[in-house]
């Protein structure tokens, strides 16, 4: 995201500055929400492990991964530090459980889009597309409207980003979780592979412009910006 902005930090500073505090906040906000979301759930069902590691908490700095922080920062697709679960801990249905857990990140960064979506829907202030930021350009009046857009933009991408069905994301527990026994065990042989698939992905879209990911989770994006916005 911030690889796009990088031509006002010699033509506008104070513009790039602002920019950079806006994608903090959201950041902060989407991480934190996302990875208390997991411990949260897995406490509820019956795992500690997370608690007892400090997870179960509102506080940014303990969720934060520092490599998935950066990736957000510079290209807007990355993730937080990943929660620790004992699955063994789950008395019943442990991989429905560890679904579940999983699960829960991505859904409470789409109901954290739609509430900051609330004040634009009610027009109490216009929609601004984080790609089109003009704080300070057009006055000070933009400021909270840009703001809530780049908060609901990083809600959608790490929502959708980890819903892809590819370890170590969320979809892959998910999956995982929903699939029958036989396939789960089939699928479950490629997690391994998962980070380097990821990797190959990332080299393909940000340094040579394939765009293999933008192709998939684009229209994902689209659709739930949508539904939230009621556009």
């Amino acid at each position: 995201m911030l690889l796009r902005s990088l031509d006002d930090l010699v033509k506008d500073p104070l513009h790039f500055l602002i920019i950079l505090c806006a994608t903090v906040i959201a950041l902060a906000i989407a991480i934190t929400v996302h990875e208390f979301s997991h411990a949260m759930i897995a406490y509820r069902l019956g795992d500690s492990t997370a608690k007892i590691h400090g997870r179960l908490s509102l506080n940014p700095m303990v969720h934060l991964d520092p490599f998935g922080t950066a990736m957000l920062f510079l290209v807007g697709l990355g993730w937080g530090k990943p929660v620790p679960v004992d699955i063994a801990n789950f008395n019943r249905f442990r991989r429905q459980a560890m679904a579940l857990v999983s699960i829960g990140g991505p859904i409470s960064n789409l109901i954290t889009a739609a509430i900051f979506a609330l004040p634009i829907n009610l027009g109490f202030m216009p929609w601004r597309s984080p790609f089109s930021m003009s704080i300070f350009k057009n006055g000070t009046d933009l400021i909270l409207p840009d703001l809530f857009g780049t908060i609901i933009f990083y809600n959608l991408i790490l929502a959708v980003f980890n819903l892809i069905p590819i370890a170590p994301l969320d979809g892959f527990k998910v999956a995982l979780g929903v699939l029958p026994r036989g396939f789960a065990e089939i699928l479950m042989k490629y997690e391994p592979y998962g980070p380097v698939v990821l990797l190959v992905v990332f080299v393909l879209d940000f340094w040579l412009g394939i765009h293999i990911l933008s192709s998939i989770i684009g229209p994902a994006i689209e659709f739930f910006g949508r539904i939230i916005l009621l556009t």
